[in-house]
């Protein structure tokens, strides 16, 4: 296929070409497909260091080095820990049968002042 780059992104021409292309157009087909940013961005990170090690800018190895040292899959983003919702943690405090119709009052009242210190944090 015959392309062009034009500010970043790849366009077909729609035309076959005698030969091989001068480069792979993978990221950005993979771009038009819809896959998403972060694997895009691995994908990227990836073939910097294999165009790195192929020209001998980077440290060199072997292809089956290179793919050995390349875990595609092993970059996982953060995991981020579960917002708990102070309203939600007190109420699995709460033993009702325990409680006079007094304390459910109060109870309320605390619940109240708990949702309002989270909603404004």
């Amino acid at each position: 296929m015959k392309v062009r780059e034009w500010e970043g992104d790849v366009v077909f021409l729609h035309e076959v070409g005698q030969g091989a292309a001068d480069r792979s157009y993978g990221i950005q087909v993979a771009k038009l497909a819809g896959l998403p940013t972060p694997v895009l961005n691995r994908a990227r990170q990836v073939l910097t260091i294999l165009e790195q090690r192929s020209t001998g800018t980077s440290s060199s190895g072997s292809v089956a080095a290179v793919l050995d040292d390349l875990p595609l899959f092993a970059h996982r983003p953060a995991v981020e820990k579960p917002v708990v919702d102070p309203v939600y943690e007190r109420l699995d405090t709460i033993q009702p049968d325990e409680m006079t119709p007094r304390d459910a009052i109060e109870l309320v009242y605390e619940l109240k002042k708990l949702r309002d210190v989270a909603r404004r944090s």
